[in-house]
């Protein structure tokens, strides 16, 4: 995707997070244990701001530590707003190319763009979970599938080589592929993910893996970041170790 298209979706999910019902905020999130609404939006707030932070500071600059604390109960939701629109506002300052900072180290602006995009898609998603078990709209397909690609080639590693303990001895070796079945741009979809003693290696191609999880692109997103159970998708070959792999990247 465009950072054109990341910008696009930041804002229009965003606008789903700013416009929840006021009355639903202390609603259960299931899919965040411990949080309600309130609180689900007030993380989210929360991080628009930190990454506007490092917009603002830039690549040589020292970003504020200081995170303010949301205000409680329905004004939050306007507090919400502001925290995207300051974020969309700093994003319209820089091109895309400019270099950053974030938690990877040097990046660039469009890193935040697709990384805020996928955020809050993700939450909006759980809030709508929250509200409504079964009647969360999906995270649109062309953006879950780049979702899986940034859960692949992002935080895979992130999560098993550069935080974690590396890849668990008995999981080298092994494979695992996606595939969306949505309608999706030819050349995006599917993906076969292996894993070495000190590496993690994507191919953005059908081919066999140890396993295949197969679903649509949303269904397939929210699988990887543990918000539905494998059991909810198409699962071909060693299912165990599929819900293996899955279960050795977590955030935390």
């Amino acid at each position: 995707m465009e950072p054109s298209a990341h910008r696009a979706a930041l804002v229009e999910e965003g606008a789903r997070i700013a416009s929840l019902p006021a009355d639903e905020l202390a609603a259960d999130v299931p899919t965040c244990p411990g949080w309600d609404i309130e609180a689900l939006v007030g993380h989210l707030g929360g991080i628009h701001r930190w990454a506007t932070s490092h917009l603002v500071a830039g690549v040589d600059g020292v970003r504020g530590r200081e995170r303010p604390a949301p205000p409680a109960g329905a004004s939050i939701l306007d507090w919400y707003r502001e925290s995207l629109d300051g974020l969309v506002a700093e994003i319209d300052r820089h091109d895309p190319s400019e270099p950053s900072r974030s938690f990877i180290g040097e990046c660039d602006v469009a890193f935040w763009m697709r990384r805020q995009a996928h955020e809050t898609a993700m939450h909006r998603w759980d809030a709508g979970h929250g509200i409504d078990a079964a009647g969360a709209p999906p995270i649109e397909a062309r953006l879950a599938v780049d979702g899986i690609d940034e859960w692949m080639t992002l935080f895979v590693p992130r999560f098993l080589l550069t935080k974690g303990d590396g890849v668990p001895p008995d999981l080298v070796g092994a494979t695992l592929h996606l595939h969306c079945t949505d309608d999706v741009d030819p050349g995006t979809g599917e993906w076969l993910l292996r894993l070495t003693n000190d590496n993690v290696e994507v191919e953005r191609a059908h081919a066999k893996g140890d396993a295949a999880i197969r679903g649509a692109a949303s269904d397939l997103a929210l699988a990887v970041w543990h918000r539905l159970p494998q059991a909810d998708l198409d699962v071909v070959g060693d299912a165990e170790t599929a819900a293996r792999i899955l279960d050795a990247v977590h955030v935390g």
